[in-house]
């Protein structure tokens, strides 16, 4: 039987989230990270009214999953800014998105609000810029339940 590592052991204190909607998505995001194209996320402030344990902190390390829990990456949080969707500068949603197309994330970001809430271009978002520390691709490690 394989040896599996304890991230908690490597990066003690570090949360697991996923990036997406579904498995596709997540994969997808996980990938520009790798890349080096993805540096941020963003989410609806409001996400975190129910989970405020959850909101990013600057210089946490945390551990980015796929969509079937498989520790994939491990990221450190070196920004943490709020911001209403209607003021999100192009440099932002490039962090964001991985690529200059300032309309396609205004879009895309407004479809994925849209799941959970009632999307108003005023309401307040975390961006959450991140480095990447470790890609935990091809390490035996045990999938988070």
């Amino acid at each position: 039987m394989p040896e599996y590592e304890d991230l908690q052991e490597t990066y003690p204190g570090a949360g697991t989230f996923k990036l997406g909607h579904d498995a596709e998505s997540c994969r997808a995001q996980v990938d520009l990270i790798r890349k080096g194209g993805k540096r941020a996320v963003c989410a609806a402030l409001a996400d975190f009214e129910d989970a405020p344990e959850a909101m990013p902190v600057e210089g946490r390390t945390d551990i980015i999953a796929l969509w079937n829990n498989t520790p994939a990456l491990v990221v450190k949080t070196v920004k943490v800014q709020q911001i209403r969707y209607c003021d999100v500068n192009t440099n932002m949603a490039h962090s964001d998105l991985g690529r200059d197309d300032f309309t396609a994330w205004r879009k895309a970001t407004k479809n994925a609000i849209k799941r959970d809430h009632k999307f108003d271009p005023e309401m307040m978002l975390v961006f959450e810029f991140f480095q990447l520390v470790e890609d935990l691709d091809g390490r035996q490690i045990e999938p988070r339940s």
